[in-house]
């Protein structure tokens, strides 16, 4: 069984080479909304704030950054939504050491 790291590294590759979220995608989110999509996953489901969308008709997280079409929630699957969350902080981490190289 692989443990958190080896999960969240998986993941990250994956948003990478399937999602096309490379550094230079990531690198225009400069609004934290990386990490706000993170903390979406990373509470618990029956702890989340919503919000209703007239446009879509849906419920979205309540901090959801983005179009509603990239909250893909598995809330029958609470390592998969935390393993979610720490790719996304791990691309924020990335985001923001590379401004710090700039």
């Amino acid at each position: 069984m692989k443990n958190g790291i080896e999960l969240i590294a998986e993941e990250r590759k994956r948003q990478i080479e399937a999602e096309g979220w490379t550094k230079e995608h990531d690198a225009e989110h400069t609004n934290e909304s990386l990490a706000l999509a993170a903390v979406c996953y990373a509470i618990p489901s029956v702890q989340r704030s919503y919000t209703y969308d007239p446009i879509q008709k849906e419920r979205i997280p309540e901090f959801w950054p983005w179009d509603i079409k990239w909250w893909k929630p598995s809330p029958e699957d609470r390592i998969k939504e935390l393993v979610k969350a720490g790719a996304l902080i791990a691309a924020e981490i990335d985001r923001l050491n590379a401004r710090k190289e700039e």
